[in-house]
């Protein structure tokens, strides 16, 4: 297995992987082409995809505004699962994030994602429950 950086030339095979991942949510603008492409452009060393035999198996898109990174759309071929892609992609994406001086990562899982929730919380992530997540869509368009 070989970890990368992600490029947006594997923009389709990552969003056939997204889109066949169970729990994950997608947006219609924001994981389009062009809103990851962007996502890209302002994150360029924080996002890596796993690869077995040139085929992409894992993925973690990730980032950070200066002061905290925000991991998003991890997934891992169900095929591949449980052979330490998904940690050593969260390795390599913590590892990034540090190199850029980024002390605190958070990330947001759906409550019925079960498979999502035991794994972050495998890896030693914390559930918090003294805050409120709220959400204001400015982009109708953006489902």
């Amino acid at each position: 297995m070989q970890v990368r950086l992600l490029s947006i030339e594997d923009y389709d095979e990552v969003y056939q992987l997204w889109t066949n991942t169970k729990g994950m949510g997608m947006r219609s603008l924001d994981d389009s082409y062009e809103g990851i492409e962007k996502f890209l452009r302002r994150n360029p060393t924080t996002n890596f995809v796993a690869q077995v035999r040139n085929k992409i198996v894992g993925v973690i898109l990730c980032g950070h505004d200066g002061r905290r990174g925000y991991i998003y759309h991890t997934a891992v071929n169900p095929d591949y699962r449980r052979n330490g892609v998904g940690q050593n992609l969260v390795n390599a994406a913590l590892k990034a994030l540090k190199e850029e001086e980024i002390n605190k990562v958070a990330l947001v899982v759906f409550s019925s994602n079960d498979l999502g929730n035991k794994f972050w919380q495998s890896l030693r992530f914390q559930e918090r429950d003294d805050l409120i997540y709220r959400n204001l869509s400015i982009n109708e368009s953006n489902d």
